[in-house]
C-alpha cells in the first residue's frame, strides 16, 4: 500500500465507480419503503461558464447535509440544475456574435464538468436548465392556470426602465436608483405590462413567517419589513376651493400616524399623481419637475436616498380636524404614486424625510410628541426628527394622551367626521413579471383585435423561441422578428400577434424546487416537498424567497401542487462568501494576488521592483482579479482539499477567506489522515474485548460531530476531527491501546470525515478492507455508556506554576490522586529534594503542590 494518498488518481476512480453503481439516484416513494425522506438543494446556478469557489463552498454544505442525511437512513433528493434564462445570456450573445442558446449550454457543460469533480451526491438524471423547451413550455402551462384564476393580469403601470438592457425591472431589481445587473441609472416610464397578484397572498405570506422556525431571524425579517403590513388611517383633506372638485371633496392620504396630524405643515403629492399631471398641462415648472423625477425610478430604495426635491403647486386644502387651517399642497419626488394613494402629508418633527423637505423649503416645523422624560420647553427640534413615542401635545384634543391611544382617537374623530376611517395598507405590490427580451420564456398568450387577450391553448404548448433572431436593432428581438409574432387567433381565426414581452427570470426560479421533485407527478410532488434544507445566498432573502413562497401557495390552491401548509422551504441556511485579497498596481489596474510578493514589509509585483497596493480582502470577483479557479486547486490538491478548506476555516454562515496556505495546511492533513489508514491495512484484528480509552474518545467524537453537522456547525465537526486523528496518532504508541481499538476508531473516523472528504473517505474505506461503498455505511451508532466520562485529565501545579497533568478515576480519593500527583516524572524535578509542605486536590479540577 502507498505511503502517500494521490488525490488526482483517487478522486477520479471513486467517482466513476459511484457513477456507474448509480448510488445517488433517489429512490422513488415505493423504493423507498418507510425510510424517511431528506428533500436537499442548493439554489442552483447561473451557467456564467465557469465555477468559483463560492460555488464549491455552497455546494459543498449542501453535499455535506446530503451525505450526513444518507448515512442516517433516509431517502436523499440532491439534484442540480441550471438558472440558464437572462440578460447576461443575451448580452454575452450580442457581444460574441453567438446565439444565446450556444453560448448557455456550452457553458452548461463546462460547468456540470467542473461540478462533477467535487464529487457531490447529485442525481444528475434529474437535471434540466430552465431554457429547456419543456421546462419553460409547463411554466407556460402554469402561466395560464394562474391567468384563469385571476393571479396574473395585465395593466399600464409605472414601471422601473433600465436604459441600457432596454427591459422593464421588478422593484427588488433596482439597488440605490440603479440596475441590478447594468448599474445603469433607472428610469420611469408608463408600460402595459403582466403583473403576478402576490398581493392577494400578503397575509398568508406574512403569518406563514412564523412557521419558519428553520430559517435565520434575519431572513424571516426580511420578508416581513418587505410585506410591510401597516394600520393607520385613510384621511381626506378637504379642498380649500372648488377648483379641483373633479377629484372629489378632497386629497385622500394614507398614513400610520394619524396622532401627528396637528403637526403637518403641507401635504405632498406623486408627480404622477392626477392633480399634479393636471397642473402640468398649464404649468412648465411642474411639467419639467415630472421629468426630472421620472429619472429616478420607482422603487422605494431609490427614491429614499435621491435629493429630496419639490413644486409648490399652488392651491390649499383644509386641515380635517380645523377647517379654518389650510395646508399648502406641493409635488414631491420622495412620493410613491404606487404606495397608499400618491399623497402624503408631512408632520417634519416627526418624520426625517419630511423633516427634510420642510428645513429645505422653509416650512413650519411644529412638534406633536413629547419624548419621555422631556419638558415641552426643552423639546426643540433641529436636524433631528423624533420619530419614537411618548405624550401627544400641541394637538388640541389629543393632548396628553400617549401615542397609541391618539391614533385610535384621531381616527375615530376621522370616522365621526366622515373624513376618514382605520386602514390596513402594505408596502408590497403585485409581482411585474414583463420582460422586453428574447432569452426568457415567451408569455404564452395572443392578443388579437377582435378578442382581446386569448390564452395559447395548451395543445399549442410550448410556444417556442425563434432560432433565427437578430439582435442588430435595439430593444426586443421578438418585436422586431419578420415572423414570429405573426399568428391566428384560436377563437376566431383571424390576425392576430404573440405577446412579445418574456417572463422574469425569478418566475422560472419560484417552482423549479417542484420541477425537480417530478417532471409531473403531483403524488411525487407531494412525497418530497417542501424541500428539508435548502442553502444559498442571503442575497436572495426578498426577491427569490418571496416569490417562492408565493408560488407555491398559488399552485397549492390551483390544484398543481400538494403542499398544504404553503411553504416550500421547510429549512433555510444562509452561507457567508469566499474571499480573497486584493491588490493594485500604482495606476489602478488590479494584479491577481498570486502576482504579489512581499518584501521588507511592503508589497511588489512578482519578480520586479514595481510596488503593489494591498486592497481589502473581498468577495471574490472577475474584475477585481482575486478569483481562484477551483480547477486548478482540484488539480493541484484534490477536491477534498477545497472542500475541507472552505468548510474548516469559519463558521458557515460567516465569510471565509481564502488563502495558498491554508489550502495547502489542508492538503498536508488529507496526507495525515492518509497515513493512518496505510498503516492499519486490511490485516484482521480480533475483536476488542474491553473499551479503551481510544473507544471512549471514538463514540464520544462521533456523537458530537454527528451533532455539529445537524446545527450547521461545520467548522466545528472538522475541528473535532483534526482531534480524533492527532488522539489516533498518539494511541499509535500507546501500550494501553490495541490495533483492534485504534482500528475500530478509525474505522468510526473514515465515516465521520465521509460528509467532507468523501473520496479519501473512500479509499480508506477500502485500505480497511470494507466492502462497499463508504457513502452507502451508516452513521456510527455511539454507546451510550462508552460516551460516559470515566477519567479526568487533572493540571499539576508546583507553587502555582503548571508543572504536568494526570489522567486519573473520576471516583479516585484524594489519597489516590496525591501518590499519582507526586509520582508524576512530569513534576519530579520539580518536587525531588524539596520540603513538600502541602498537596492541595481539588477533585475533578486540579491538584497544587507546595514546597519550599
Amino acid at each position: 500500500m502507498t505511503s502517500r494518498y494521490d488525490p488526482q488518481t483517487a478522486e477520479a476512480k471513486w467517482r466513476q465507480a459511484w457513477s456507474d453503481a448509480d448510488i445517488f439516484r433517489a429512490l422513488s416513494p415505493a423504493e423507498a419503503g418507510d425510510r424517511p425522506k431528506s428533500y436537499v438543494l442548493e439554489m442552483f446556478p447561473y451557467p456564467s461558464g465557469r465555477l468559483h469557489m463560492g460555488h464549491v463552498r455552497n455546494y459543498a454544505m449542501g453535499d455535506v447535509v446530503a451525505r450526513h442525511r444518507r448515512a442516517h437512513g433516509h431517502n436523499v433528493l440532491h439534484p442540480m440544475g441550471w438558472d440558464a434564462f437572462g440578460l447576461p445570456a443575451e448580452n454575452a450573445a450580442i457581444e460574441r456574435n453567438v446565439h444565446p442558446a450556444d453560448w448557455t449550454y456550452k457553458n452548461i457543460d463546462a460547468m456540470r464538468a467542473q461540478l462533477q469533480k467535487l464529487g457531490l451526491t447529485l442525481d444528475w438524471s434529474r437535471e434540466f436548465a430552465t431554457c429547456d423547451e419543456d421546462y419553460y413550455g409547463e411554466q407556460q402551462r402554469l402561466f395560464l392556470k394562474l391567468v384563469e384564476g385571476g393571479l396574473a393580469y395585465r395593466k399600464s403601470s409605472k414601471v422601473n426602465w433600465d436604459p441600457v438592457d432596454n427591459t422593464v425591472l421588478a422593484n427588488e431589481q433596482v439597488i440605490e436608483g440603479k440596475g441590478w445587473r447594468t448599474g445603469a441609472p433607472v428610469e420611469q416610464r408608463e408600460l402595459t405590462q403582466w403583473f403576478l397578484n402576490i398581493t392577494r397572498y400578503a397575509d398568508e405570506l406574512l403569518d406563514g413567517i412564523d412557521t419558519l422556525d428553520n430559517w435565520p431571524e434575519k431572513v424571516r425579517t426580511m420578508q416581513a419589513n418587505w410585506i410591510g403590513k401597516s394600520r393607520g388611517a385613510s384621511v381626506v383633506w378637504p379642498f380649500s376651493s372648488d377648483e379641483f372638485f373633479e377629484f372629489g371633496k378632497g386629497i385622500e392620504v394614507y398614513t400610520t400616524r394619524p396622532d401627528t396630524m396637528y403637526g403637518a405643515s403641507f401635504l405632498a403629492l406623486a408627480p404622477d399623481h392626477p392633480i399634479t399631471r393636471k397642473l402640468a398641462e398649464s404649468r412648465p415648472e411642474v411639467k419639467a419637475f415630472i421629468a426630472e423625477a421620472a429619472k429616478i425610478g420607482t422603487s422605494e430604495e431609490a427614491i429614499e436616498k435621491a435629493p429630496k426635491l419639490g413644486v409648490d403647486l399652488g392651491f390649499t386644502v383644509k386641515h380635517p380636524f380645523d377647517e379654518t387651517w389650510e395646508i399648502p399642497v406641493w409635488t414631491a419626488n420622495f412620493v410613491l404614486s404606487t404606495y397608499g394613494t400618491g399623497a402624503i402629508f408631512g408632520s417634519p418633527a416627526g418624520d426625517q424625510r419630511d423633516l427634510d423637505f420642510a428645513r429645505k423649503y422653509d416650512l413650519p416645523v411644529q412638534p406633536v410628541v413629547l419624548p419621555p422624560d422631556v419638558s415641552a420647553d426643552d423639546h426643540i427640534i433641529t436636524d433631528t426628527a423624533y420619530t419614537g413615542p411618548g405624550t401627544i401635545y400641541n394637538s388640541d384634543f389629543l393632548d396628553g394622551m400617549s401615542t397609541e391611544d391618539a391614533i385610535a382617537t384621531a381616527i375615530s374623530r376621522l370616522e365621526k367626521l366622515g373624513l376618514g376611517e382605520g386602514k390596513v395598507n402594505y408596502r408590497l405590490r403585485d409581482w411585474g413579471v414583463s420582460r422586453q427580451r428574447y432569452w426568457g420564456c415567451p408569455i404564452p398568450v395572443i392578443h388579437c383585435d377582435s378578442c382581446g387577450i386569448v390564452p395559447v391553448p395548451e395543445a399549442d404548448l410550448p410556444v417556442t423561441l425563434p432560432k433565427d433572431v437578430s439582435f442588430d436593432k435595439p430593444g426586443n428581438p421578438l418585436a422586431h422578428h419578420p415572423s414570429w409574432k405573426q399568428t391566428t387567433c384560436p377563437t376566431c381565426g383571424g390576425a392576430a400577434e404573440r405577446e412579445t414581452d418574456t417572463l422574469d427570470t425569478f418566475v422560472d426560479s419560484s417552482w423549479y424546487y417542484a420541477r425537480f421533485a417530478s417532471v409531473s407527478d403531483p403524488v411525487e410532488r407531494g412525497y418530497w416537498l417542501p424541500v428539508d434544507q435548502y442553502v444559498g445566498g442571503v442575497e436572495h432573502a426578498v426577491l427569490h424567497l418571496l416569490y417562492s413562497r408565493f408560488v407555491a401557495r398559488a399552485l397549492h390552491d390551483l390544484g398543481e401542487l400538494n403542499l398544504p401548509g404553503g411553504e416550500p422551504f421547510k429549512g433555510l441556511f444562509t452561507q457567508g462568501m469566499v474571499t480573497h485579497e486584493t491588490f493594485k498596481t500604482a495606476d489602478g489596474k488590479w494584479i491577481e494576488p498570486a502576482q504579489a510578493e512581499r518584501r521588507d514589509g511592503a508589497w511588489y509585483l512578482a519578480g520586479t521592483d514595481e510596488p503593489l497596493k494591498a486592497g481589502a480582502v473581498e468577495k471574490m470577483s472577475k474584475s477585481k482579479k482575486n478569483v481562484v479557479d477551483p480547477d486548478e486547486i482540484i488539480a493541484t490538491f484534490g477536491a477534498d482539499t477545497a472542500r475541507w478548506f472552505v468548510l474548516s476555516d469559519s463558521p458557515p454562515e460567516r465569510d471565509v477567506e481564502w488563502s495558498q496556505a491554508g489550502a495547502e495546511g489542508s492538503a498536508r492533513f488529507v496526507q495525515r489522515v492518509w497515513s493512518i489508514f496505510a498503516r492499519l491495512g486490511d490485516a484482521t484484528t480480533e475483536p476488542n474485548a474491553e473499551p479503551t480509552a481510544l473507544t471512549r474518545f471514538s463514540h464520544r467524537t462521533a456523537a458530537a460531530i454527528d451533532k455539529a453537522i445537524t446545527e450547521f456547525r461545520f467548522n466545528a465537526a472538522i475541528a473535532l476531527c483534526h482531534d480524533w486523528v492527532n488522539t489516533l496518532k498518539k494511541a499509535e504508541n500507546d501500550s494501553d491501546e490495541t490495533d483492534a481499538s485504534i482500528r475500530d476508531s478509525a474505522r468510526m473516523l473514515a465515516v465521520c470525515i465521509t460528509p467532507f472528504m468523501p473520496h479519501l473517505a473512500e479509499e480508506c474505506w477500502a485500505a480497511l478492507g470494507e466492502t462497499g461503498f463508504i457513502s452507502e455505511a451508516s452513521w456510527p451508532v455511539s454507546d451510550p455508556a462508552l460516551m460516559v466520562e470515566n477519567t479526568v485529565i487533572l493540571p499539576i501545579q508546583v507553587n502555582g506554576k503548571r508543572r504536568g497533568e494526570i489522567e486519573v478515576e473520576k471516583t479516585a480519593s484524594k489519597e489516590d490522586i496525591e501518590a499519582m500527583a507526586l509520582a508524576s516524572d512530569q513534576v519530579a524535578s520539580f518536587v525531588v529534594g524539596k520540603n513538600i509542605k502541602k498537596v492541595i486536590v481539588v477533585p475533578n479540577r486540579i491538584v497544587n503542590i507546595v514546597v519550599a
